[in-house]
Order: C-alpha cells, then structure tokens, then sequence
C-alpha cells in the first residue's frame, strides 16, 4: 500500500501562522527603522548638547527664540559650526598664529592645564587632522596564537628605536587590532611584515565587519556562520 511520502517524496511543510507571519513582517520592519530612528535620536540628542552649551553665550538678540517664540534645538550647532569657521579662519593668519603661540606659551607655563592641554591637543589633532594619516590597509595578523587570525590595520613600517631593538632581520609592520564591537580601542602590534595577509576590501568594510562581530561582510553581503557540528564533533564511542 502506498503512502503520500513514497519516492522519497519530502513531507509537506506545514503553514505559516498568522503569528509567524506577523512575527516576520515586525522583525523586518525594525531592522529598516531601528537604524532610521537610532540615527535621528542621536542627531537630535547631540544637537541639544550643543546648543546647551553654546547658547547660553549668544546674546539674546541673536537668538531666533525671541523673536518666534519658539525654541528651534539646532541654532547652537550653527553658532558653534560659524565660529569654529572664523576661529581656524584667524588661526591661519599671522596675527592669528602670533596670537595662538602666545597662549600655548601661556598654558606651558601652568603645570596642570599643561599636560591636560597637550594630550587634548594631540588628540584632536590625530583625529581631526587633514593630512594622510589614516590606516592604509586591512589585514590577517595571527593573534592571539598561531591558526587564529584577527582583522587588523595596517598603519606604517616600524622605524627608529623600535625598529632598531626588536630582534630579527625581517622588515616589521606597525598595526593596529581593534576590539568588537568598539573598533576604536585595541592593540598597538609591531609584526614582520612577511606574517601579515593584506585584504582587498576597504578599511571601511573591514571595520564593518569588526563592529557587526562578522555578520555583515563587504558589499552588505551577510553570511550564514558555519554550523557548529561542522567544526566540532562529538567524541566516537568506544564498543
């Protein structure tokens, strides 16, 4: 007698509930707006953080609220963008540079404010700096032992005294590992340029990809990860 599942006939998949399909529509939903309203919900906090702070240095002639009546969040940022304009406008002037040697001399002076200044200083100058300082390439880097490999970037060739006291006669390579999901913190590595796998996806993708902890790959592609069993067996049982 035959069976609907003869012929190695699989067995029909059972119907999707008005729950499930509810559960699926909502999940694909929040993953388009999450990011959408995560977005604007920072914009809108920083935009308040500012003008917290820079308004209450505006006359009140300047401000649009006394006019309107109304409190528009956003008149800060544009102060702050306006000033910040004409600030590194003088800067770039003689008068300005004059100006600006004159109260570094004044803040070296000052035991305290001098060294809280001039890691401020060389913060906002790694950071905000327009020359071509940024990494160059994303690689493989064995770490933290041989057979596992981490991202990292490529900064520049190891050089001077660090170059000169590490053994060996091999070229070494400065790079920086990040963490995940915070790529802004990690590890400062000096390894022989021969050890390193240089990737042909940008450091932009890269970093992507340490922040989602390798769910998103370059190109917006998401790969499954591979299924546990494939990478770790059971013990075979001894008859």
């Amino acid at each position: 007698m035959s069976t609907p599942f003869d012929d190695n006939s699989e067995p029909p998949r059972p119907k999707r509930g008005l729950f499930s399909k509810f559960r699926s529509s909502f999940l694909t939903g929040l993953v388009v707006v999450a990011p959408i309203a995560l977005t604007l919900w920072l914009i809108w906090t920083v935009a308040g953080w500012v003008d917290g702070w820079v308004l209450p240095f505006v006359p009140l002639w300047l401000r649009p609220d006394q006019y309107i009546g109304l409190n528009i969040r956003g008149v800060g940022v544009i102060v702050f963008l306006i000033f910040t304009v004409l600030v590194g406008w003088i800067a770039k002037g003689l008068i300005g540079r004059s100006l600006l040697n004159w109260a570094e001399r004044m803040v070296q002076g000052l035991p305290v404010v001098r060294s809280i200044y001039n890691s401020l200083k060389q913060i906002a100058e790694t950071v905000f700096a327009q020359s071509d300082t940024s990494f160059d390439k994303a690689c493989l880097v064995e770490y933290p032992r041989k057979g596992i490999w981490a991202i990292a970037f490529i900064a520049t060739s190891a050089k001077g005294e660090i170059d000169k006291k590490i053994d060996g006669e091999n070229s070494k390579t400065a790079v920086f590992l990040p963490t995940t999901p915070n790529p802004t913190s990690g590890f400062l590595l000096f390894v022989p340029t021969r050890d390193l796998i240089e990737l042909d996806m940008t450091v932009e993708d890269a970093a992507k990809l340490v922040i989602s902890a390798g769910l998103v790959y370059p190109n917006g592609v998401s790969e499954a990860p591979t299924p546990i069993g494939e990478v770790r067996q059971p013990p075979a049982r001894v008859s």
